[in-house]
């Protein structure tokens, strides 16, 4: 299956708010810090969507980058359950890191779950590094957030 990516809107937030609550079952973020999300002139959200349903969204991510600030932060990545292992997460983190950089952002920062091993594992591929952990961040469950750091690499060019 293939993807087409588009800046999101606050047209786009049910479904946002629905992989949210199905992806981030113990702390999803509430609709109104979402809504805000989607409409912070410093962020920018995509969403995810088959070609023939531009209205579907089977995934979304959102990144803080305010223009020429030499530090940007992963908000969120989430895909739904029935469209992972596919690469669409991936997709979604390099379309990021290059609007990041397109910013001016030099790093990208993120925080994840320690229970969450495969996005660690992306995470990991995509050169970011651990750089410290915050223990207990994650409520109710007390969860520690692993945080990692990407040194944005400059775009090579090369003969085509």
């Amino acid at each position: 299956m293939t993807w087409q990516l588009r800046r999101a809107t606050v047209d786009d937030l049910d479904a946002i708010m629905k992989i949210e609550s199905q992806v981030f079952t113990t702390d999803a973020w509430s609709s109104a810090i979402m809504r805000a999300e989607l409409g912070d002139r410093h962020g920018y959200y995509v969403v995810a969507f088959p070609p023939d349903a531009p209205t579907q969204v089977d995934a979304y991510a959102g990144l803080r980058s305010p223009l020429r600030e030499p530090q940007a932060d992963i908000q969120t990545i989430a895909v739904a359950e029935s469209t992972r292992r596919r690469g669409l997460g991936r997709v979604l983190m390099l379309h990021l890191i290059s609007e990041a950089r397109s910013r001016g952002a030099r790093e990208i920062f993120l925080e994840v779950r320690d229970d969450n091993p495969s996005a660690q594992a992306l995470y990991l591929s995509l050169g970011f590094e651990q750089i410290a952990v915050r223990p207990k961040y994650y409520q109710p469950d007390g969860v520690d957030a692993i945080i990692m750091r990407l040194v944005i690499p400059q775009p090579e060019m090369s003969v085509a």
